[in-house]
């Protein structure tokens, strides 16, 4: 609109001095008409130069009438044009007045040109008048002067007028309220500036902010006084700054006490709590920045001060009663594994994933000639030589896989004997199935190994010898008419020959049998401490520890039983027991026993009943099938195993099927030998010296049950025992030995009387019965009941060999004639012999052979009593 006005004024200007000239034309021209012409003789050439002229001059008078149209036109149009622009400026004034905002409007040189009555507004308490045509300097320097404005947020915006505050920024005047100030420029260089008063917003703001913080301290404190711990804020003063209700219910102080801006040392005085802060120190002087504490009630506290950069600092405080009574527990139980675990003659340890030596045993310790304070927590290659570790490495990568590792090696002593040790390493998992650690148990088979290397030689020598007499018949054989003295010499010869080959077998087989007596002592020890054990109370690391341990010293047991039966039936003393029982009586027992077994090594378990009654001894023909059914369970990766029978004409043959790796046909003859292993796929799973099957073999001969086999190689085998009938009437049912077993403390207030050599068994006995309830009395003779014997007896527990001669039966027939006693009567012995228990049954005693399994020993124990108190 202001370009239009000037454009117009621009026109008339023009139109105007156009105007003036032509005027001043037709002056000259009408002063020329009227001077007239000075000579008469050119009166033609006047009226001619006279009509020219009036020509022109009525051309210049229309040209000048349609300039002053114009002009009248454009004064008109300069009339419009001044209105229309006067209009728009009171529009604009209007429109700028609207605004909510304060707005001011500066030309290109920084004048004031338009402001509406908001930015008067901000000047009014000054006293100051703002006028259009003053400076943007000038009216700053105001503000300055009269020190409208408090402060400003932001950096100043050089503009080629002077340092202005910037775009954007907020402004806190003087009288209180908070400003925005925007500046934008115009097409022609001018700027436009905006005030806006966002003191509301500021506000509201404000108080989301201090609600917010509200919210957060109400928050934050709810949470100090819903944990578990105490906790404490201290200042930079040194003074109570906050705290929550666990700090007072830990220290004692009463919510009186506690005031913020409180001392802090001065209000732990009023406690007996320690006074704990960043500059405390320790008996040695050192910083002291976490402690125990048990206060006179026996709590326990754990006081923690965690210093801040500021000064302030910030302390702790747990009850950990519960965790330091557990950790004594731990403690204690601990040391209670140890004195088992130190009578037992198998090396025992436990190395972590790093290869740190974190537990051993006695008999570890002793092997490899370490201390117990030197050989735990060092890595194992420091306890062990180089060369044995490199042999070792191997095993010791498959076991931190998570593989049980079961392995022979020779192993120097510490005195430089080679001796040969059978080693099996146990990965322990935690609950994710990483693995921890692994535990090592270490078996001494040296002297087997060396009794074997004899036998071998002396067999290879009496080989020899027959095949040395025999060449030597072949060469007389042709004399022998003439040289029959000579040939009766030979033959005595022969039989000297042949009574020492029986004389060297009789000397292994009593080695054998003495041996694996000696071993039962200390190993029916240890499965007595280790099955009181279990019954306690331990934590998850220290129980699987003691199952571990209980299932080395099942393994090592095993090994022992089978020692023992080989020794016992080469000897000849094992005589058959033959009663007729239900065979659905034994085979229902044993499903029931390897069902689980089954499914612990993931195979499924089918058991075929029969009502058939059979004739033979159940001892001998029960350790017949548990021997199929533990090669089954060993040797069968996946599949299932059934247990069934079927009536043949001579008998019923009772079968074992299973899925396994089967056995090569001309394998089939082997695998009754002894020391014979099978596959050694896997030595994790094929435990044992390979004397199960020829076990077997011996005692289906003495019983006159035929065995038979049937295998595929891949497909799996059936071995079966075929046992002849029995009459119905004969029939007894078995008892059956598996009694639910009650809870500890089931005998609490009988009295027992044990009775054996060993001071080892009578300690195992004491502390297995104990936690059974018994009041108990462990002596080793006679001698020493005279002294001990004060009160009743309800159950009276002896072993069968003693000292000097004496047996069990033999004190307890002096206990019955001389004191009177008549309380029932276990036997335990490692005698299997059918004379013996003959002669028990006939005393009414009741028999069990070592070792002795404490389930088993709990429900006969439980069935004597209860018979007592019925009879």
């Amino acid at each position: 609109m202001s370009a239009e006005v000037d454009d117009l004024k621009r026109r008339l200007a023009e139109f105007e001095d156009k105007n003036r000239r032509l005027e001043k034309i037709n002056r000259a021209l009408m002063h020329r008409v009227e001077a007239g012409p000075e000579n008469s003789d050119g009166a033609y050439d006047n009226f001619k130069h006279s009509v020219y002229l009036a020509e022109q001059v009525r051309e210049r008078t229309e040209a000048l009438n349609e300039a002053m149209h114009s002009l009248k036109s454009t004064n008109v149009e300069l009339v419009r044009a001044s209105a229309a622009a006067t209009n728009a400026h009171d529009l604009l004034r209007q429109a700028i007045e609207s605004i909510s905002d304060a707005f001011v409007l500066y030309d290109a040189d920084r004048k004031l040109v338009l402001a509406n009555s908001r930015f008067s507004q901000f000047w009014q308490s000054s006293g100051i008048e703002i006028s259009p045509g003053m400076d943007q300097q000038q009216i700053h320097k105001l503000s300055q002067h009269h020190r409208l404005i408090d402060r400003y947020y932001g950096e100043a915006v050089s503009t080629g007028h002077g340092a202005l505050p910037g775009d954007g920024k907020v402004f806190h005047m003087r009288s209180g309220t908070w400003v925005h100030v925007s500046e934008r420029p115009t097409r022609d260089g001018g700027l436009v500036v905006l005030y806006k008063d966002i003191s509301a917003l500021i506000e509201n703001e404000r108080a989301l902010r201090e609600r917010a913080l509200a919210t957060k301290s109400r928050t934050l404190q709810n949470t100090l006084d819903n944990l578990s711990q105490g906790v404490v804020l201290v200042n930079q003063a040194q003074n109570l700054e906050t705290w929550n209700h666990r700090f007072t219910e830990l220290t004692g102080l009463s919510k009186t006490a506690l005031v913020s801006g409180f001392s802090f040392s001065r209000l732990m005085q009023l406690t007996e709590v320690d006074d704990l802060n960043p500059l405390s120190r320790d008996d040695q002087g050192r910083p002291c920045l976490q402690l125990e504490q048990v206060l006179s009630d026996g709590r326990v506290l754990e006081i923690r001060t965690h210093p801040m950069p500021d000064g302030e600092f910030v302390n702790t405080y747990t009850d950990i009663t519960e965790r330091s009574r557990a950790v004594k527990a731990l403690a204690e139980s601990e040391q209670r594994v140890r004195v088992i675990t130190d009578t037992v003659p198998a090396l025992i340890g436990y190395v972590d994933k790093n290869l740190t030596m974190v537990f051993s045993n006695r008999a570890y310790e002793t092997w490899y000639g370490y201390e117990r304070e030197v050989i735990l927590g060092r890595h194992m290659e420091d306890i062990i030589q180089p060369e044995q570790m490199v042999r070792l490495r191997p095993y010791i990568e498959r076991a931190l896989s998570g593989r049980s590792v079961n392995f022979e090696i020779t192993d120097p002593a510490p005195d430089g004997e080679i001796r040969h040790v059978v080693k099996n390493y146990v990965p322990e998992k935690d609950a994710n199935g990483e693995v921890q650690g692994f535990y090592v148990l270490i078996q001494d088979i040296t002297e087997i190994r060396r009794t074997s290397e004899a036998l071998t030689q002396a067999y290879q020598h009496l080989e020899q010898r027959v095949e040395d007499r025999t060449k030597e018949l072949t060469e007389l054989n042709g004399q022998l008419r003439q040289e029959i003295e000579e040939r009766v010499q030979m033959e005595q010869r022969l039989r000297d020959a042949k009574q020492e080959a029986e004389k060297a077998n009789h000397s292994k087989t009593k080695f054998l049998a003495a041996a694996s007596h000696d071993l039962l002592q200390p190993m029916n020890a240890a499965r007595l401490f280790c099955a009181s054990l279990m019954e306690h109370n331990l934590d998850e690391r220290t129980r699987q520890l003691v199952f571990s341990l209980n299932y080395s010293l099942e393994d090592v047991e095993s090994l022992l039983a089978a020692l023992v039966d080989i020794s016992k039936l080469d000897a000849g003393v094992v005589k058959p027991d033959i009663t007729a029982f239900r065979a659905g009586d034994l085979l229902g027992n044993l499903a029931n026993e390897y069902r689980t077994l089954a499914a612990d090594s993931g195979l499924a378990f089918e058991y075929i009943a029969t009502s058939a009654v059979i004739l033979t001894d159940s001892q001998l023909l029960a350790r017949i099938l548990r021997n199929f059914l533990t090669n089954s369970v060993r040797y069968t990766r996946q599949g299932k195993i059934t247990l069934g029978c079927r009536r043949r004409t001579e008998g019923l043959e009772i079968q074992v099927w299973d899925s396994g790796d089967g056995i090569a046909e001309d394998k089939l003859e082997e695998i009754f030998l002894e020391f014979n292993r099978g596959s050694q796929k896997d030595t994790a799973r094929d435990k044992g010296l390979g004397l199960g099957l020829a076990i077997v073999d011996k005692m289906s001969g003495i019983l006159g049950h035929p065995i038979r086999v049937q295998s595929t190689l891949g497909s799996g085998s059936c071995f079966s025992v075929l046992v002849p009938y029995g009459r119905r009437q004969l029939a007894r049912k078995a008892t059956t030995p598996g009694l639910a077993l009650l809870g500890n403390q089931q005998f609490l207030g009988r009295r027992a009387l044990v009775l054996d050599n060993e001071a080892s068994i009578c300690h195992a006995m004491d502390v297995l019965l104990s936690g059974w309830g018994f009041d108990v009395v462990a002596v080793r003779s006679y001698e020493e009941l005279q002294q001990e014997l004060d009160a009743d007896i309800d159950l009276i527990i002896a072993d069968y060999h003693l000292d000097n001669g004496v047996t069990g039966l033999d004190v307890v027939a002096r206990l019955r004639s001389e004191r009177g006693l008549d309380a029932p009567v276990l036997m335990i012995t490692a005698n299997y012999t059918n004379v013996l228990k003959q002669e028990v049954r006939e005393l009414g005693y009741r028999l069990m052979n070592k070792p002795v399994r404490p389930a088993k020993l709990k429900a006969m124990i439980h069935h004597m009593i209860h018979h007592a108190i019925v009879a």
